[in-house]
């Protein structure tokens, strides 16, 4: 899933921008939900501390979908503010990260 969110949206970036001549991805698992790739992070971190049998990585998980739901926010108001069509796709696609969960 992680190389099909790589694939799909070549403007992923580890800062919050927008690029330019940047197009908003509504494509593949971008129908679905807004955030791919951090559904496919928390599904990694979820899966952690059961293939390592750790605890404190079950710790570290349950700080994560904090930071990410903050980041989500931060990033929606950017990409509303100056990505075109933007808005159009979140009335478009309601999911953010989990199909079926607002």
């Amino acid at each position: 899933m992680y190389a099909e969110v790589l694939r799909e949206n070549a403007y992923l970036s580890r800062t919050i921008e927008v690029q330019d001549n940047q197009k908003v991805i509504d494509t593949g698992l971008y129908g679905i939900v807004r955030h791919p790739m951090y559904a496919v992070t928390i599904l990694l971190f979820l899966t952690m501390p059961l293939i390592l049998g750790s605890i404190i990585s079950f710790i570290i998980f349950l700080a994560y979908p904090i930071i990410i739901g903050k980041r989500i926010r931060n990033e929606e108001k950017v990409l509303e503010r100056e990505l075109n069509g933007y808005s159009e796709y979140k009335k478009k696609v309601k999911y953010k990260v989990i199909p079926f969960v607002r």
